[in-house]
């Protein structure tokens, strides 16, 4: 039986480390890489020396390294080596986590519109509520029952700041002041994540004037982490309605996450917002 001890699992990552060092090396030849070619070569790729050069690192440390062996190694390096084996985005993450490192946070990429299939995934999640949201909680997208549901119009374009300001929404959810404090601190977890950038500062500056009690719960600096979420609301005409929120980040868009409101079992949610949308579907179509 193999070993699961604590030891085995470096020794593991170490395995997966050199074979793929080997494998991303012998993808590529000199003239990918801009270098003159040797003559002939007894295995396909470029040879350890030659990635060692491209990388500015000692041939020695290199080879060293696609080895195996237990040796330091810092981010600036494995970007060198990344950059030398022309690994993509998914390929240097990959190499981070066997060399034991956490992977840098991917930048977040200026906006742009959404997918026409992450459009379909918010209409099929109909007549629950979605929405997708970038790293300052703007709206990218919002489905028609998250609009119905919530009372967010026209003039909602970020999450914080609807949560805030926006009074119907406040007075139709049942647990607004409880809620409050985990949502600053939500954002501010976020904030944290992208020191450098100054649209939070300025988001929360514009809310610290706007909102009383947005101005006297940020300067407690909490944070929380929480991606879950159960919040009621009291909706006009379906009555009482619970959803559970399931934050979830796209990959594919750094910083950009899909929120799906599920209706919570047993609350009777489900049936009363079938029926909310059926009518307003009924009332669109007459």
């Amino acid at each position: 039986m193999a070993s699961t001890t604590p030891a085995a699992a470096p020794g593991r990552r170490r395995d997966e480390l050199r074979d793929f060092l080997r494998t991303r090396r012998a993808r590529l030849t000199p003239s990918d890489v801009g270098m003159p070619d040797a003559g002939r070569r007894r295995t396909p790729g470029l040879r350890r020396e030659e990635v060692a050069v491209l990388a500015g690192v000692g041939v020695s440390w290199y080879t060293w390294l696609e080895q195996g062996r237990d040796i330091k190694v810092s981010g600036e390096v494995l970007d060198a080596i990344a950059r030398a084996l022309r690994l993509d985005a998914a390929e240097r993450e990959h190499l981070y986590l066997l060399a034991g490192l956490n992977p840098p946070r991917a930048e977040a990429g200026p906006a742009v519109p959404i997918t026409p299939e992450l459009h379909r995934v918010l209409d099929a999640w109909s007549p629950r509520p979605a929405y997708v949201r970038d790293r300052h909680w703007n709206f990218v997208a919002i489905n028609d029952a998250a609009r119905a549901v919530f009372g967010f119009g026209d003039t909602d374009h970020n999450c914080l700041v609807s949560f805030f300001t926006n009074a119907r929404y406040r007075d139709m959810h049942l647990e607004w002041a409880a809620a409050a404090p985990d949502v600053v601190a939500r954002f501010r977890a976020d904030a944290a994540r992208y020191p450098d950038d100054p649209e939070f500062g300025r988001i929360a500056g514009d809310m610290m004037a706007a909102s009383p009690e947005f101005a006297e719960l940020w300067p407690r600096h909490e944070v929380s982490g929480a991606t879950q979420a159960v919040k009621g609301v009291r909706h006009p005409e379906a009555g009482e309605l619970v959803f559970e929120g399931t934050l979830l980040p796209l990959a594919d868009r750094p910083g950009t996450s899909l929120v799906l409101q599920n209706p919570r079992p047993g609350t009777g949610t489900m049936e009363r917002l079938e029926r909310l949308m059926a009518r307003r579907g009924l009332a669109a179509a007459s």
